[in-house]
């Protein structure tokens, strides 16, 4: 049969005549032969035999336009290998298509950038659990009716993938540690590395915030802090978070912060149940083992959350977090302790309670406890009472009550 005349490049033939010819001459037909079935020349044939790899063209290098500009950029990527590439073509002056500037740019660019290799990681158990904060893109109604956006702390054993998590009012380290404690607890035993990132809460640049140094003490664990630009060290906890924007959210709706810590917390149950692709596992059937392998639980728990003395005013209110929480009045004038956690707020004067209410979410709230203005306006009225108590000899005492009906005033020192 007549056979058809293979394409050619010069000398380079295409891919399937090439596999035509090596078949060929494999079959026996001689290549002398085979060059005048195909009607090319007998060198080509004996270098398609001799090639073991496909033919492949190759165009000849030709001058463009960037050549001129080439040595220059080389020189300012030596120095600076991340400069834009919009700078980089204003330091040169070039004045053609910023899209073929940026081509050459990047074969140019990875000659000159440091490597920066990032290993992989394996996690033994019980060694670390990472932790961060997400904050999920969904508004959260609070006290006052407004919908602010909420971080959730959430910790990741990094061995068996087990996952707790809490929405927490701030990202301050009060209500971080705090956060941090609750959801330690559940697992019942303590990692021997907590794993975050530069977090203001809990410390930058080596430097731990206040607080933290007492909090690991405590629980016998340490405080690793990664350096910026590393987020492998991290990723399981920040590839939950995204999990969590796509498989927990959806189709939710969150009534307030107690609600949504009832809903992600039924919802953990069942996402630790099931089984986890790269380990081919559960993470409640791992967990066990990162348990064993963990510290124990402190005997004593960390002193973790709000706490500060002040002497109580006046208007007998404390201040904590942008919200004021009533006192009882009998102790204004006296030092009272405010300490919180992140559901209650208490007071304390002398190791008495003197206050306990409900944290607000809100910010800017005055939070007041009915007994407390009954007490304050009693103790108005006794204030403006005569002393029981005259001197002896003394005919000039006289009520102040009498002063105040003269004026028309009532008990409650408003006018008549």
């Amino acid at each position: 049969s007549k056979m058809r005349p293979p394409r050619q490049i010069g000398w380079v033939i295409s891919v399937e005549d090439w596999a035509l010819i090596r078949r060929l001459v494999a079959d026996g037909v001689p290549q002398r032969q085979v060059a005048r079935q195909l009607g090319i020349g007998r060198s080509t044939v004996a270098r398609a035999v001799a090639s073991a790899t496909p033919p492949r063209y190759e165009r000849r290098p030709v001058p463009t336009s960037f050549d001129a500009f080439e040595p220059r950029v080389r020189e300012l990527l030596a120095e600076f290998p991340e400069m834009p590439a919009t700078v980089l073509a204003e330091r040169v002056d070039w004045d053609g298509s910023i899209s073929w500037f940026r081509e050459n740019l990047a074969r140019l660019r990875p000659q000159y950038r440091r490597p920066d290799p990032a290993d992989r990681l394996t996690w033994a158990p019980g060694d670390a659990a990472q932790c961060d904060l997400w904050f999920p893109p969904a508004r959260i109604p609070v006290e006052d009716g407004s919908t602010p956006l909420l971080p959730v702390l959430v910790i990741t054993a990094a061995h068996s993938r087990f996952t707790a998590g809490r929405m927490i009012p701030t990202r301050t380290t009060a209500d971080l540690l705090l956060g941090s404690w609750e959801l330690i607890r559940q697992f019942g035993r303590v990692p021997r590395r907590l794993i975050w990132d530069n977090e203001t809460g809990i410390g930058r640049g080596g430097k731990l915030a206040g607080g933290v140094a007492s909090f690991t003490g405590t629980l016998a664990t340490a405080i690793v802090q990664l350096r910026p630009r590393d987020p492998e060290s991290k990723g399981i906890v920040e590839r939950h978070n995204g999990y969590f924007e796509t498989s927990f959210l959806p189709g939710r709706r969150f009534a307030s912060p107690a609600d949504f810590n009832a809903q992600f917390a039924d919802w953990l149950d069942r996402a630790n149940s099931r089984v986890v692709r790269t380990l081919r596992a559960r993470p409640c059937d791992l967990i066990d083992a990162d348990r064993a392998a963990m510290l124990p639980l402190p005997v004593a728990p960390p002193l973790v959350g709000w706490s500060h003395q002040i002497r109580l005013g006046r208007d007998y209110y404390v201040r904590l977090d942008a919200s004021d929480y009533s006192a009882d009045p009998a102790v204004i004038g006296r030092l009272v302790d405010v300490t919180a956690d992140l559901d209650r707020v208490t007071v304390r004067a002398s190791g008495h309670l003197v206050a306990d209410h409900a944290r607000v979410w809100a910010r800017g709230l005055t939070v007041t406890d009915p007994a407390h203005l009954q007490t304050a306006r009693r103790l108005r009225r006794e204030f403006r009472q005569p002393s029981s108590s005259q001197a002896p000899g003394s005919d000039l005492f006289r009520d102040l009550a009498d002063y105040d009906r003269a004026f028309g005033l009532t008990d409650d020192g408003e006018v008549a």
